[in-house]
């Protein structure tokens, strides 16, 4: 017999049974006083671990400012602003400038992330003074009695007081998935959950000495996991680096010793070279996108509990969902009762009210019925068994007042049925129409004997139609169109599944497989997964099953849900998605949470993830173009033993016109396109050949003008010829990487090239950078060597595109 029939019993209670929340407050202990409760706070026995839900200011501060291309550019521009003139040192000021962005950016986040978390976040029951009251974690204290239900997290280490049939998931901590049956004096451990019952424990360890602390703090921490996009940043920074350390070298050898130059000159040109090599602002700009990103879901009251969970999205090719509460709203409605074997309806709906009565935590379907049925009656429940989805059914024993005693069953007809039952074949014309069928069975076993759903006798049956999310439709259509693979999985009958996702017009919706025929071999079951798209019978281990199934196909899967039933496939796919009313145990685990409870905003975080992916490869590519021509330009001016052709005003100018400020727009811009694998090498194949087109025409125009000029004011006529050429190439990388045009990319572009004629027409700017062009022969030269460098670059990167597809 269960706690609760021994409470019930013991109570020795007559006439109608109270209501669920007064036996709690009745028969169970009271909890801590008030009193008690100021004592240990001032004895700073308390909760208090901090939850930060994004880095700290300083974490954000030092990140931005204590890079190791701070590091560099900011040795360089201090050596700078002590041989040259402040116009040489302007880049040190962009640095700044970005540094000082990316600070505020991230600061903006934060801020959003932070009041998302509160507002996601759940509150525990505890009781006090005999009453229940829902605080923050942070207010619990040592030895307070904190309630559990189906779903709840255990937050603090403690020891169960009460259970009633209380089933404990410890997956998160030991592995296992089975659900461990906890009896009163049994030690509870932070980080689990409740699967089934309900129940209350006396916290025993709090703040830091709790392993919840470190659970929770993990679970809602602004972290940057694996992410491809910036494990792709990381691996091409570091062959950055290797390249620039020895071209550094020798362009400081070339520059101070062979060519015996002006001591400040030579520093000038050296830095000169090796400012450009550094793509500083790629990780800036990755990072700002995502940012961005955190803050324009968040306004769609998405919490974003891990940032690279935005690009995880956008790669995903398989949605797996929860028909309950994704696809449908979570109210029900009784629609119809069918007794059976001429059972009088009255006594059902009796029936089905004391079974309302029994449960003090009803899931939906029992909360549909207890609003049907609100039937009082002056039953006693003796003893209960709360619904548990690995079981698929609840049941209550009564003392129905009159010497009758009872005992019944409500759950899944085809698990409480033998195949071969007459019934069954109603159930299905019913299943197919969308509705939900629950039977209520009568049964002569105890609820804790394993033979209970043996020789059950059919009593009634309750017929249920869940509400369709009014959203839910155009949202399998844009994954559809997006050539992403829905599978709905879900713990009800396969048919009424199939009818439900038939309603709203899902791809494969024909397609219905009761999971309890799915093979247990990761292979066969992956080739099912493929074939069939709703799946019906799920039991919460297959769930885990069918995600790692499907991984091993190479899909990258995300999985949405709001049950307890979810958690283990939520931790198991490649993005987890949980409800903002799920459970705490499910908001834990994922990585997006949708507040708002709407499916509706996946297709959001989607396309946010797109642009962030699209976007970052775009600018990545002028970024590392730049790279590539300034590596080059270093080697052949060291080859060639001549003056390092640029001063660091003019690649400041360069790459702020080409690259910083387009950038910037391009990687906050708009940007549906799906994202594709092998980030690394599509952003290297286009980068390679446009870098060394545009270090050739430049090199050539150069030292063509050092035969062209004579004179003391030569190096400054011909440094101007080479500024243009490599100028208007950069101008064409861009031109590329700005398509497909629309308006504010072609005036973008267009704003781009007439900041270059400005400071070459106006007198103060070109002494300011150092920029004129002398004669005609040459600058058109140069025009004409870049002109052929453009051609080269369309040819190259279209024979790129059919040679090395991405």
């Amino acid at each position: 017999m269960t706690q609760r029939a021994k409470i019930d019993t013991d109570g020795g209670e007559t006439g109608p049974r109270p209501g669920p929340a007064e036996p709690a407050v009745v028969h169970h202990p009271a909890g801590l006083t008030a009193a008690q409760v100021a004592e240990r706070v001032a004895r700073g026995e308390v909760n208090d671990v901090p939850l930060r839900s994004s880095r700290s200011t300083t974490d954000i501060v030092r990140a931005n400012v204590f890079t190791r291309f701070n590091a560099i550019i900011g040795v360089l521009w201090v050596i700078m602003l002590i041989v040259a003139p402040i116009q040489d040192s302007l880049f040190g000021f962009v640095i700044v400038a970005n540094t000082g962005i990316g600070i505020v950016q991230e600061l903006r986040a934060k801020k959003t992330l932070d009041g998302l978390a509160v507002i996601g976040e759940a509150k525990p029951t505890v009781r006090r003074d005999g009453a229940a009251a829902e605080i923050s974690t942070s207010e619990i204290v040592l030895g307070d009695l904190i309630e559990l239900g189906p779903g709840d997290k255990v937050v603090v280490d403690g020891e169960v007081a009460e259970a009633d049939s209380l089933e404990i998931d410890e997956s998160l901590l030991t592995g296992e998935a089975d659900p461990v049956v906890k009896k009163p004096g049994d030690r509870m451990m932070s980080g689990s959950f409740v699967v089934a019952g309900g129940g209350a424990f006396t916290a025993t360890k709090v703040g830091r000495e709790a392993y919840a602390a470190q659970l929770a703090e993990e679970a809602s921490r602004f972290t940057l996991v694996h992410s491809e996009l910036r494990t792709g940043i990381s691996t091409i920074l570091k062959y950055v680096t290797w390249m620039m350390v020895p071209t550094a070298i020798g362009l400081v050898i070339s520059q101070l010793v062979v060519k015996n130059n002006d001591f400040k000159e030579a520093v000038a040109r050296t830095v000169g070279g090796i400012v450009p090599m550094i793509p500083e602002g790629l990780v800036l700009l990755t990072s700002v996108a995502f940012a961005v990103g955190v803050i324009r879901l968040g306004r769609r009251q998405c919490l974003v509990q891990e940032l690279p969970a935005i690009e995880g999205l956008a790669r995903v090719d398989v949605v797996c969902l929860d028909k309950t509460g994704t696809l449908t709203e979570g109210g029900m409605d009784v629609t119809d009762l069918h007794p059976l074997d001429g059972s009088d309806e009255a006594y059902v709906r009796k029936v089905l009210g004391a079974l309302g009565e029994s449960d003090p935590r009803p899931n939906a379907s029992l909360q549909a019925i207890i609003e049907a049925y609100p039937e009082t009656v002056e039953w006693r429940c003796t003893e209960s068994l709360p619904f548990s989805s690995a079981r698929k059914y609840s049941g209550a024993s009564f003392s129905e007042g009159n010497g009758e005693d009872s005992t019944w069953l409500l759950g899944a007809p085809d698990v409480l049925l033998p195949p071969e039952d007459p019934t069954l074949p109603e159930i299905d014309h019913l299943n197919e129409q969308g509705l939900r069928v629950l039977l209520l069975a009568r049964t002569t076993h105890e609820l804790d004997s394993p033979q209970v759903t043996a020789d059950t006798r059919p009593t009634a049956l309750v017929v249920l139609e869940q509400r369709l999310r009014p959203d839910a439709a155009d949202t399998l259509a844009y994954f559809a169109d997006q050539k992403v693979a829905t599978k709905v999985i879900s713990g009800d009958n396969a048919v009424s599944v199939g009818a439900v996702a038939g309603k709203l017009d899902m791809p494969g919706a024909e397609n219905t497989i009761d999971a309890r025929q799915l093979p247990t071999d990761r292979e066969e079951m992956a080739k099912v997964l493929d074939e069939n798209a709703v799946f019906g019978r799920v039991t919460p281990q297959q769930k885990r099953d069918m995600v790692a199934a499907l991984q091993s196909h190479g899909h990258t899967v995300a999985m949405t849900g709001d049950g307890v039933n979810d958690v283990l496939a939520l931790k198991d796919a490649d993005i987890g998605v949980s409800m903002g009313s799920g459970s705490e145990a499910t908001r834990a685990v994922a990585q997006i949470v949708l507040l708002n409870n709407s499916f509706a905003t996946l297709p959001s975080v989607v396309a946010e993830g797109r642009r962030v992916i699209g976007n970052i490869t775009r600018v990545a590519t002028l970024f590392l173009t730049k790279t590539v021509y300034s590596v080059l330009l270093a080697i052949l001016v060291v080859v060639s033993q001549v003056e390092y052709p640029f001063l660091p005003r003019h690649l400041t100018l360069l790459s702020t016109l080409t690259i910083g400020v387009p950038a910037f727009f391009l990687a906050l811009a708009p940007n549906k396109e799906r994202a594709r694998p092998n980030f690394v090498r599509r952003v290297m194949r286009y980068a390679i050949p446009g870098g060394v087109i545009a270090a050739a025409a430049t090199f050539t125009t150069y030292l063509l003008a050092r035969h062209h000029y004579t004179g003391t004011d030569a190096l400054g006529a011909e440094t101007s010829a080479a500024t243009l050429t490599l100028f208007l190439v950069s101008m064409w990388v861009l031109a590329i990487i700005a398509r497909p045009y629309t308006w504010w990319r072609l005036a973008l572009v267009a704003a781009m090239g007439a900041a270059f004629l400005l400071v070459l027409a106006v007198p103060w700017l070109q002494d300011f950078f150092a920029l004129k062009l002398v004669g005609v022969t040459m600058p058109w030269t140069a025009v004409f060597i870049a002109a052929g460098g453009c051609v080269l670059l369309e040819v190259a990167w279209r024979w790129v595109d059919r040679r090395f597809p991405a």
